[in-house]
């Protein structure tokens, strides 16, 4: 059974950083994607990452700002945010899959495994 686990949520003041973790408990497609989701808004893609080669991709709300990075001995994968904005706040996901038509994909139906999130939260 797939599992996956983020941790690195917070609480964090405008300008500042945070970064999370998500563990997968065995392998279950070469693509991690984050998510995150504000309370009354749907879900909404942050980026993913390639676990093969380690190539990203950012949607334009976090470019510049965000990093996300593996560690496949490890089966993780890490969001890095800095620069956060009060509009980051949200509850993020991790979720892994298969690749598709030779690319991660970018929505969540693209994605079969999910993780239970963390809590980010930026004050102004």
């Amino acid at each position: 059974q797939v599992q996956l686990s983020e941790s690195g949520g917070g609480s964090v003041q405008a300008g500042g950083s945070l970064t999370l973790s998500c563990t997968r408990s065995t392998y279950s497609g070469n693509c991690m994607a984050w998510f995150r989701q504000a309370p009354g808004k749907e879900r909404e893609g942050v980026g993913n990452i390639y676990t093969v080669t380690g190539f990203p991709y950012y949607f334009d709300a976090v470019k510049g700002r965000f990093t996300i990075s593996r560690n496949n001995t490890k089966r993780a994968a890490y969001l890095q945010m800095d620069s956060l904005k009060p509009e980051d706040t949200a509850m993020y996901y991790c979720a892994s899959g298969p690749i598709r038509n030779s690319n991660c994909g970018r929505g969540p139906s693209d994605y079969p495994f999910w993780g239970q999130g963390t809590q980010v939260t930026v004050s102004s």
